[in-house]
């Protein structure tokens, strides 16, 4: 039974290696090429968003005609309907009409126009990198996923500030789930295939619900910080059950905050709802009897069949070498060295007990009478 120091160590260096894995992909090229990619991009005022929303929800990359051209190696579709945004008029401005505006500035908005743009959907050339690149969502199905997440919303749903419902992916607008500050509601894409994606989702909406509610701590950070920290919550509490969401989460974090500031800033702020997601799972997963699973391999090992004996050795080999944190490392070599034991120790006693049954078959000798010989 680990201790609690041990417990407490344990979350804190989830969280730790969370951040080395999420800086780990922003110093990778490709990455590097995303931000150069994004920086070509014009940044669109709220206004120019809405308007691009409003006549394309699914619009991801948006440029204009020969932007596409110039900065991307692309050509916009034959037939595409444009997507209008508004741009401002600017005019030199006479003395009289400054005085009538009562500004001192030469220029001034005197009214917007309508100009066409297009997204990378309707265009076709070079590829464009985009997030999703760096985000694939088939997670691997694991075993207890769905019972944690269903035992996880009933428990949210039992506390009287917080509701969690569900609803069509199609009604989400591309999203898996949001959480709503001014109801105190989570809601989750009831027809999710992918049931460690789904319970991830739930994790990302509960941690917003804890940081950023509007009674919360953390509710007026930046966009980007909000979604580094949901998100690296959410693979913080996937790790800690044993399920690796690195393929979708690090690749999220990554995209959002795009600065490696950002990533430290907002993750300095996470381990207090961390530890109580960890501590939530847990109580949870014991209820339904999941725990057993989750054992590490040195607790039992006497009881251990020799497939699952090898199959642990195996595993945590893997382990050892993916590990990118000392302190992890130690410890998974530290499990390995008992499993070796116990393999020797059976090894030995089934030689032995090979040996007396056949006591016709002629025994090694030992290095001191080979040395003797010699």
């Amino acid at each position: 039974m680990p201790s609690k120091a041990d417990v407490k160590a344990w979350k804190a260096q989830l969280v730790a290696q969370a951040e080395q894995q999420i800086l780990k992909l922003t110093d990778s090229s490709q990455f590097k090429k995303y931000l150069n990619t994004l920086a070509k991009f014009h940044h669109y005022s709220t206004r120019n968003i809405d308007l691009i929303y409003a006549q394309n929800p699914q619009a991801t990359q948006v440029a204009g005609f020969k932007q596409w051209q110039t900065a991307f190696n692309r050509t916009v579709n034959r037939g595409t309907k444009a997507i209008r945004i508004a741009a401002p008029i600017i005019k030199k401005l006479t003395p009289a009409e400054q005085q009538r505006l009562d500004t001192t500035g030469e220029r001034a908005i005197v009214g917007y126009r309508y100009l066409p743009v297009f997204d990378v959907s309707q265009t076709s050339g070079e590829p464009v990198l985009s997030a999703k690149d760096f985000v694939k969502e088939n997670l691997a199905d694991h075993q207890n996923v769905t019972s944690l997440y269903n035992a996880f919303k009933d428990y949210l749903n039992q506390q009287p500030d917080l509701k969690v419902s569900e609803v069509p992916l199609a009604t989400l607008n591309g999203a898996k789930g949001y959480f709503q500050p001014s109801t105190n509601e989570i809601v989750i894409g009831s027809d999710e295939s992918d049931n460690a994606l789904k319970l991830k989702t739930l994790y990302h909406e509960y941690a917003h619900s804890q940081l950023h509610g509007l009674k919360s701590a953390f509710k007026d950070r930046p966009r980007a910080y909000q979604e580094t920290q949901a998100e690296a919550i959410a693979y913080v509490a996937m790790q800690n059950i044993g399920v690796d969401t690195s393929n979708y989460s690090l690749g999220y974090v990554a995209t959002w905050a795009k600065d490696k500031a950002v990533i430290h800033s907002a993750l300095s702020e996470i381990q207090q709802v961390s530890n109580k997601v960890i501590e939530l799972s847990d109580g949870l997963t014991k209820q339904l009897g999941l725990q057993e699973a989750q054992k590490e391999p040195e607790h039992d090992l006497k009881k251990l069949s020799a497939h699952d004996l090898n199959k642990s050795y195996q595993g945590l080999q893997q382990q050892v070498q993916q590990a990118t944190n000392s302190q992890q490392k130690a410890q998974f070599k530290n499990q390995l060295h008992e499993i070796h034991e116990e393999i020797s120790e059976r090894t030995q006693k089934q030689l032995q007990a090979f040996a007396e049954q056949n006591p016709g078959i002629k025994q090694p000798e030992s290095e001191l009478d080979q040395s003797l010989k010699r």
